[in-house]
This record gives structure tokens, C-alpha cells and sequence, in this order.
């Protein structure tokens, strides 16, 4: 199973800019047996990043495992948070953005 930093990676190389223009936004993934990361989300990019940060727009909790299917797209998200394999907190509409900003 690759590791949540190249989970990570992958999903930056999938990045939809097209989709993103416009966007101001941090995505936070918070992996319950990894590490955390996010994702700034802005004007037709991405940055990458280890760590939390305080203005995350969505957090994302899962474990790795989950983050991985979800990632390669092997893992339906809304069955995984209607299965309670995946917490979200702040804004959960924009969790819901991730598969056309991240495209599997």
C-alpha cells in the first residue's frame, strides 16, 4: 500500500486546474494512523503540505487505508462516510468537490 505522502503526491499530480478556478480552499486530511496533510486549493492551483492548518475549509478523518481507496477512486467517499469510515468537519459540501478537483 503506497504511503499517505505519496497518496498525497498523486492526487497533486491529478489536480484539475480547470476545475479549480476561482477556488480559495484547504483541504485537511487528518490520517488516523499516518500523518496529517492538506491541500491549498487556489486560483488554478495546488500546494501540498505535511501538518495541520488552522484555516482548513474541510477536514477530512479517515485511516489510511480508506484514504488510499478513496484516493484511486477503488473507495466510493459517500459510502465511506455513510459506513462511518470517513468524519468530516468544517465544510462538507466541499468535500464533495474532491473528485473533480482530484480526479481518479
Amino acid at each position: 500500500m503506497a504511503s499517505v505522502a505519496e497518496i498525497i503526491e498523486t492526487m497533486n499530480s491529478k489536480f484539475n486546474a480547470a476545475a479549480a478556478a476561482d477556488m480559495d480552499l484547504i483541504f485537511q486530511f487528518n490520517i488516523e494512523d499516518g500523518d496529517t496533510y492538506h491541500l491549498i486549493v487556489k486560483d488554478g492551483t495546488c500546494t501540498a503540505a505535511a501538518g495541520e492548518n488552522d484555516d482548513a475549509n474541510v477536514t477530512l478523518i479517515m485511516n489510511s487505508e480508506t484514504f488510499g481507496g478513496i484516493a484511486t477512486g477503488e473507495t466510493d467517499g459517500m459510502q465511506a462516510f455513510m459506513s462511518g469510515q470517513l468524519r468530516v468537519e468544517g465544510d462538507m459540501m466541499l468535500a464533495t468537490k474532491l473528485g473533480e478537483l482530484f480526479p481518479a
